[in-house]
């Protein structure tokens, strides 16, 4: 027989029940989930840095925020744009939002390193030179349409037309990678903490909602001196920053070494070190069985403004995963 509902129950007590409400559980409900995650090694598709080696240690996973901190002129934006063109290698669409440089800028960089060439050489200026270019920077149109977007906005952006940009992005393009260069054009000032939290706030919550991954570019704080290693608390501006993001690396220039090449030629002492660096100083939810917070050592090749494992290896061609 069928129970009847009584009436005399006061059921305005269940009217405004909160999501808090609902959304607390007990851990038991979630046992056969654990398990069937075990057993199958369920694993949502990531994505990798473009370099050798990496793998294992560093992953970009979908709902989280990375982000990419440096001092000027260190490196930030090329390191960004190599990653961005191994994403897009790696079927990702992706988007770049950058306010420091024009759109034309950014992909006549991205160009260069997927060509792997520096087409002002001499062998480039004549005619045939020009034409081999025109067809090298068709295939990179090509191979970058329906797969590439950049963001036309250039100086101090208004902040919640950056956010309404993302989410743009995100629901309608489908845009896996979201690139936004940088956090200091996206709010007030340097000292807005309050601005600097809401915005990546809603960077979290993008990336989480909508499974995407976002990317935040930062300047460091003023260093005793350009030879400092950075630190994973030099980051300007508030410190929320840090505990909200999901990743976090740090872009290093070797300016040192630089600077002893200049002076001592091919008797520079640290002709052999690397000239970039990429420090990962936090991956809140890696779970592999290796180093979760690798420092890594790049290369630099004039010609192609790419980052290697090696001086003078190969160029990486982008078109196919893994690169090399």
């Amino acid at each position: 027989m069928a129970k009847i509902i009584p009436a005399t129950i006061d059921f305005h007590q269940y009217l405004h029940e909160t999501d808090a409400m609902t959304k607390v559980k007990k851990a038991s409900d979630y046992v056969d989930d654990l398990k069937a995650r075990l057993r199958t090694k369920v694993k949502a598709k990531v994505t990798y840095l473009p370099w050798e080696g990496t793998q294992a240690n560093f992953e970009f996973r979908k709902g989280e925020v990375t982000l990419w901190a440096g001092q000027n002129g260190h490196g930030k934006s090329a390191v960004t744009s190599q990653v961005a063109l191994s994403l897009i290698g790696q079927q990702e669409k992706v988007c770049i939002a950058s306010f420091e440089m024009k759109p034309a800028t950014t992909l006549q960089r991205m160009a260069r390193m997927w060509i792997g060439m520096n087409p002002y050489t001499p062998e480039f200026q004549s005619d045939d030179g020009i034409k081999a270019l025109d067809d090298l920077y068709e295939q990179f149109g090509e191979w970058t349409d329906e797969s590439l977007w950049l963001y036309d906005q250039m100086g101090t952006a208004d902040t919640e037309a950056v956010i309404g940009m993302a989410r743009y992005c995100a629901k309608e393009l489908g845009i896996g990678h979201i690139f936004i260069d940088n956090l200091a054009k996206c709010v007030k000032s340097e000292d807005d903490y309050n601005g600097q939290k809401a915005f990546m706030d809603e960077m979290t919550a993008i990336a989480r909602d909508y499974q995407v991954h976002v990317h935040v570019v930062h300047h460091l704080k003023k260093p005793e001196n350009e030879y400092k290693l950075p630190d994973k608390y030099d980051s300007k501006g508030s410190g929320a920053i840090i505990d909200l993001v999901d990743n976090q690396m740090l872009v290093f220039r070797n300016k040192l070494k630089e600077d002893d090449k200049k002076t001592n030629g091919d008797f520079a002492k640290s002709a052999n070190d690397p000239d970039q660096l990429v420090l990962c100083r936090k991956q809140r939810n890696y779970e592999g069985n290796d180093e979760g917070e690798p420092t890594i050592k790049l290369f630099f090749s004039k010609d192609s403004q790419q980052y290697t494992n090696r001086p003078g290896e190969v160029m990486k061609f982008y078109k196919e995963w893994p690169h090399d």
